[in-house]
């Protein structure tokens, strides 16, 4: 819940300071990266401090080396999250995002039909509709920020005038 709630949240409040206090106002698309980025640093964090043995609980029985999963989906989170703060480097941050949360979706789907005793949020249908947040958060990132690298890229670009 955690993280649907930073992305929300921070999303929200850099939108509207960004709107009100900045004379040239970016909308949406700077609020989305503050928005992710705050979440996947948040998420990554988890995968090495407490609750890593949860996560690693989560990694399914098919799938070889669960810690090390662990590991390796943590780092790409956090480089990811990174990777937000420039212009540049959002649009392939976002589409490793959406590609590594679809990778990871069979993780969530063992947490909700584990049979453990589970808070509401992390039952099947709660954590599905998070993770469709989640995706349609990093997919309208990804879209964004590849529109605006390119009409950056084509601002940049000097035309040629006949004279």
């Amino acid at each position: 819940m955690e993280p649907a709630i930073a992305l929300i949240g921070v999303t929200v409040v850099v939108f509207l300071v960004n709107k009100v206090w900045s004379r040239r106002p970016r909308g949406i698309e700077i609020a989305l990266r503050a928005g992710v980025a705050v979440m996947f640093t948040l998420t990554g964090f988890a995968h090495f401090t407490m609750m890593r043995a949860d996560l690693v609980a989560m990694v399914p029985d098919w799938l070889p080396a669960p810690d090390a999963m662990v590991t390796i989906t943590g780092l790409l989170e956090l480089a990811a999250a990174a990777a937000m703060i420039h212009r540049r480097l959002a649009t392939p941050a976002a589409v490793g995002l959406t590609v590594l949360l679809l990778a990871m979706f069979p993780a969530n789907i063992t947490l909700a039909l584990s049979g453990r005793p589970l808070p509401w949020w992390d039952e099947l249908v709660p954590r599905t509709l998070m993770q469709a947040l989640f995706l349609a958060a990093t997919i309208t990132l990804a879209v964004l920020a590849h529109r605006s690298a390119r009409h950056s890229t084509e601002d940049a670009i000097p035309t040629r005038t006949r004279a």
